[in-house]
């Protein structure tokens, strides 16, 4: 197996920049990093034009690319289009996200990941499941007449076996007693999301094995001075990870680093929840039976109520970093390290280092997308 050191640009560990050195992969993995002057004679060598070399980014929400809905494609097909169309923004890793559905349709999307993930489709870490189990006082876009409880045959479904990792937002406080249980016991991370919980139901499902917090803030109960709300909540957990759409119009930049100083630099997660027009040309699309516009980067429904986003990776990575006043270490932090730690495959992706895959992306002096690697294969496909 040929080993090949990619040099040129710096490298961002989880800790600190690395310049003048080189990152020697083999295969799938990454083996070493070293000085560039400490390279072994006869490695194949790949010179970067400078710029940033970052482990991949993982998507925990993606609902579709390519102009393709998931909820319109729950295939293979479906999943590489989708997943194509956002490697280009230097995403390595995702999860393809079901927007609140019927139970068929839902069992259509796993068995599409799972199809997916067997036939090495790259970058296809699992599937998220956003609702049905959700609160209609905060739907968001969601169709509430797709809600349904989460019962017994919906947890059967979502904790079958499969080779991804499974994710699913529900309402904690709509969750029958011992149902966030048995989603955890059965392998599936529970998120809260779209929810009227307030702090002491928040609390008691953290308790029983609530692991996360879609896109906090949006479409949930917030931090307010007697009411800590599951905004409250979240911030105070030490043990659950929360995204944020840093895209400037979910949620005021203040706001979210508030958050983040409050929790930590590790309770966060970059997310996009983007819409089917990333990496694609149409501007509009279908969702549910409304059409939604993409206007000035800002997806919404026909009452202007937010419908995802139109957000890349490599984007929030920027604002995060221009906005959050976030260092190019702790932005990488929060779109690969963290959101691999919180599906579990910390030890498998999400930062550059030794043992761990070669899912990587270059960036260039003005911090966009050049090349992507997955498992060590290149795509010079960029932004």
């Amino acid at each position: 197996m040929s080993r090949i050191a990619l040099t040129g640009a710096a490298i961002v560990t989880p800790e600190t920049v690395l310049d003048a050195h080189a990152l020697l992969i083999e295969g799938q993995r990454i083996v070493e990093i070293l000085p560039v002057g400490d390279l072994p004679g006869g490695v194949e060598t790949m010179d970067l034009p400078g710029g940033w070399l970052l482990p991949g980014f993982i998507d925990t929400q993606v609902n579709g690319g390519g102009d393709i809905l998931f909820n319109d494609a729950p295939d293979v097909a479906g999943v590489r289009v989708i997943a194509a169309a956002h490697r280009r923004f230097g995403t390595t890793g995702m999860l393809p996200t079901l927007i609140s559905d019927d139970l068929p349709v839902v069992a259509a999307a796993v068995d599409a990941v799972d199809a997916a993930i067997h036939a090495g489709a790259p970058g296809i870490l699992g599937i998220h499941v956003e609702g049905p189990f959700l609160n209609a006082d905060k739907r968001g876009i969601h169709d509430a007449s797709k809600f349904r409880a989460l019962d017994d045959a919906a947890i059967a479904l979502l904790t079958r076996d499969g080779p991804g990792v499974r994710l699913v937002t529900i309402a904690p406080e709509l969750a029958p007693p011992g149902a966030i249980r048995a989603l955890a016991d059965g392998g599936v991370i529970v998120a809260a999301g779209h929810s009227m919980a307030d702090y002491d139901q928040t609390r008691a499902a953290l308790a029983e094995g609530l692991h996360g917090f879609t896109h906090l803030f949006n479409a949930m109960t917030q931090l307010g001075s007697r009411a800590p709300g599951m905004v409250g909540a979240a911030i105070e957990d030490r043990a659950s990870r929360f995204g944020l759409i840093v895209d400037g119009h979910h949620v005021h930049p203040a706001t979210m680093k508030i958050a983040i100083r409050a929790r930590g630099l590790d309770g966060a997660m970059l997310v996009t929840d983007a819409m089917s027009p990333v990496g694609g040309t149409a501007t509009s699309f279908t969702l549910m039976g409304r059409e939604i516009r993409m206007v000035d980067g800002i997806c919404t429904g026909p009452d202007g109520t937010l419908a995802g986003s139109a957000l890349t990776m490599a984007e929030a990575l920027r604002n995060a970093i221009d906005w959050l006043e976030l260092s190019i270490v702790e932005a990488s932090r929060l779109a690969s390290g963290n959101p691999a730690a919180f599906l579990g495959l910390q030890d498998r992706t999400g930062a550059i280092a030794p043992g761990l895959a070669a899912d990587l992306v270059h960036l260039d002096q003005d911090r966009r997308v050049t090349r992507t690697w997955i498992g060590g294969e290149v795509s010079t496909a960029g932004e």
